[in-house]
């Protein structure tokens, strides 16, 4: 049923739980994971004009280098192919774009489960990859303790 399973990661401890789903997953079905990192460049606007932008995306690529990796000891105890990407952008977008362009059946993605307010005020990345994409998405709500 799956061929290709997306997994994005920001690299914080809660998004291990997607991964070891999407793990899981791609092992029963023999599956290949995806897993992206995607470096806001959103972010950059707000850094004040004397900030490196350099020395800014290279600390985020490091950061990014970091997360795949975590991710590759996590498939390769499944014994689970995977290939890794670096990605420029907003993150809901470039999370669509690459599923579609890379011909993804599956996105799998932690979500906080954050209601209220705090959605309102913080949105989230995998509400909008929800609604915007026309690949299936499950997610998988990160636990507090996960994120201590």
């Amino acid at each position: 049923m799956y061929e290709r399973i997306l997994v994005p990661t920001d690299g914080s401890a809660g998004v291990e739980r997607a991964v070891e789903q999407a793990t899981a997953l791609a092992s029963v079905h023999g599956a290949t994971i995806h897993a992206v990192f995607v470096v806001n460049t959103a972010s950059f606007a707000s850094l004040p004009m004397e900030t490196s932008w350099e020395g800014v995306s290279d600390m985020l690529r490091e950061d990014g280098r970091e997360a795949l990796e975590r991710v590759r000891e996590i498939a390769d105890k499944r014994a689970v192919p995977i290939e890794t990407a670096i990605i420029d952008g907003t993150p809901s977008k470039e999370i669509v774009h690459y599923a579609i362009e890379e011909g993804c059946d599956l996105i799998v993605m932690g979500t906080h489960g954050r209601g209220g307010i705090d959605r309102l005020l913080l949105g989230s990345v995998a509400e909008r990859v929800v609604r915007a994409s026309s690949v299936p998405v499950l997610t998988v709500r990160v636990r507090e303790e996960d994120l201590e």
